[in-house]
């Protein structure tokens, strides 16, 4: 009985936070549902049934296909990018230097200001003008003309990936740099009796211990990646056409711009079933990797 009771408190303790996630997730996430069987359009209170018909607009929709296909390619190109880039500065940033602590300051800076502050001031790098700031320093040094760098379909894309690459890449090396601390150096110190280069130290000590960094790190960028938003929108609206749209951006237009709060509930709904299927999928992936390390 009075161990009963002591988890009973315990519980007593999780109830407010429980309440509060119920009221900001659970209940909107629900009132999302319902409103996608609907016609309602934000304003009016009274609001008709309507099936399916919204889930069928869907795919007639041109935005939200090319929404789909640019957020599931950002997602997936900017999560191997960061990854490819992260964890080497991660090991050179774990290095004993004198300006370590500089260092890994100055590479974690860009995740620190507001994504859409730094697309805005990307857009003036990259403006597609000869006052550009990047379109300036080539045609001093290679006498090159104006590059479309957003104004090309292909640019305007990759220019989004790298970008937001750079500026979450230093993030994400602190958290690979966290977990690279907690390595033991005993480890290091076997295999370089053994013989291994430092190479061959990364590939069969550093890179297996920091599976469950690479699993928290990839789990965080692809969702993030799939929910992105300010970055894309900032630097190009969405265009060339609906080259760069999102599907949070096209969620969106479609809810508060053009009043279709029931259309916008049921690509939210799609969205959210896209965004957990991959999840799932990921994380299985990345245990199953890890059961296979250990």
């Amino acid at each position: 009985m009075g161990k009963l009771l002591r988890q009973l408190k315990f519980q007593l303790f999780l109830l407010p936070i429980l309440l509060i996630y119920t009221l900001f997730s659970i209940y909107p996430l629900l009132k999302s549902v319902l409103l996608s069987f609907t016609n309602f359009d934000g304003y009016v209170k009274s609001y008709d049934f309507v099936g399916f018909s919204n889930y069928a607009k869907i795919f007639m929709d041109e935005a939200l296909i090319s929404g789909i296909s640019f957020t599931l390619l950002f997602a997936f190109a900017s999560t191997l990018l960061i990854t490819v880039l992260a964890i080497p500065l991660a090991i050179i940033l774990d290095q004993n230097f004198w300006s370590k602590n500089v260092h890994r300051a100055i590479f974690f800076f860009p995740s620190i200001p507001s994504g859409l502050l730094l697309a805005y001031i990307w857009g003036f790098i990259l403006a597609p003008i000869s006052s550009g700031v990047l379109n300036g320093i080539l045609e001093k040094l290679f006498g090159m003309g104006p590059q479309p760098w957003l104004s090309d379909p292909m640019l305007a894309k990759a220019s989004t990936v790298v970008i937001s690459a750079w500026a979450a890449a230093g993030w994400h090396a602190v958290l690979y740099l966290a977990f690279l601390q907690s390595i033991s150096k005993d480890y290091y110190e076997a295999a370089a009796i053994d013989g291994a280069t430092r190479l061959q130290q990364i590939r069969h000590i550093t890179l297996p211990l920091l599976a469950p960094a690479m699993t928290i790190s990839m789990m965080l960028l692809l969702t993030g990646g799939l929910k992105v938003f300010e970055i894309p929108f900032a630097l190009t609206r969405g265009g060339p056409g609906f080259e760069t749209h999102t599907i949070t951006q096209v969620i969106v237009l479609r809810g508060i711009s053009e009043t279709q709060y029931g259309l916008a509930s049921a690509m939210s709904v799609v969205f959210f079933l896209i965004v957990l299927a991959i999840a799932i999928f990921q994380v299985k992936l990345m245990q199953k990797r890890e059961e296979k390390i250990q």
